[in-house]
């Protein structure tokens, strides 16, 4: 399976396809490899919201900020508070989110927006990372889908939200990135039992004993093929945070003291 996510340099993937198809288009993800941060954020940590050095990360962000020539100034990020909330991102939003945490869009873990010059961010370390975008009307948008999100279905409320300014969910090309891949991803009865019963066949393999490994890359699939999003416009990243140590952080390998990738989406201005 080819990869939609192609390395820039030892900072960050890009989704090349949608970026050489739609000039202006910045969209990717971030790796850990090339920032300040220390053990054991070390180095390319963007979150704000893990015990590391606000300095470092600014650094960090403001070093990405010039990679991709988007002014820190004008990037956007919600709170992420594993919930399925929305936020419909506007010129009035930039900013937000950018240099603290405590800015950030509140109970928000998805932005959709169709301002040019605004790059929409957000947060990951085995989450699902979902990027929506609609070549038609140039709208675009990014979502993070823990087990909870993803249960809660964001990835159907997302293309809800784009349905309601005007995108048809035929027109939307979704890319699935980086995250914990089914074979490192232990759950309980209590996350199984919060899946659509529908939906365990693909996503759920029981290894008895009230243990599972949940699929979280094919859940979120099977969600947006029932959302109207079609199949030949669905990329799914090979990439695992748990397995592919040297690029990624990992909150379940790492114990929950690690840092946090950054997907971004965003048209120049």
């Amino acid at each position: 399976m080819n990869e939609v996510f192609k390395e820039k340099d030892n900072a960050y993937l890009n989704i090349e396809k949608w970026q050489t198809e739609h000039p202006g288009l910045v969209v990717g993800f971030t790796t850990r490899n090339g920032g300040v941060s220390e053990y054991p954020y070390h180095t390319l940590n963007f979150g704000f919201h893990v015990a590391d050095e606000q300095k470092h990360v600014i650094s960090n962000r403001e070093r990405l900020a010039d990679k991709l020539n988007f002014s820190l100034q004008n990037w956007v990020s919600g709170e992420q508070i594993h919930r399925t909330e929305i936020a419909h991102v506007t010129d009035q939003d930039k900013g937000k989110g950018s240099t603290t945490y405590t800015s950030s869009i509140k109970g928000t873990d998805g932005l959709l927006t169709n301002q040019k010059g605004v790059l929409c961010t957000a947060f990951f370390a085995d989450c699902v990372p979902l990027f929506f975008f609609d070549p038609i009307t140039e709208y675009i948008g990014i979502a993070h889908a823990g087990w909870k999100g993803s249960v809660n279905r964001i990835a159907e409320k997302m293309v809800e939200a784009f349905a309601k300014v005007g995108v048809k969910p035929e027109n939307l090309f979704v890319a699935i990135g980086p995250c914990i891949s089914q074979q490192n991803y232990e759950v309980d009865e209590r996350v199984i039992q919060s899946i659509r019963a529908g939906e365990r066949e693909n996503a759920v393999r029981s290894l008895g004993k009230n243990r599972f490994l949940l699929d979280l890359k094919q859940l979120n699939v099977d969600i947006l093929l029932q959302s109207g999003v079609l199949r030949h416009n669905i990329e799914v990243t090979n990439y695992c945070t748990y397995r592919d140590d040297e690029l990624f952080f990992s909150h379940r390998r790492d114990h929950g003291k690690t840092g946090r990738m950054l997907g971004f989406i965003g048209f120049q201005g």
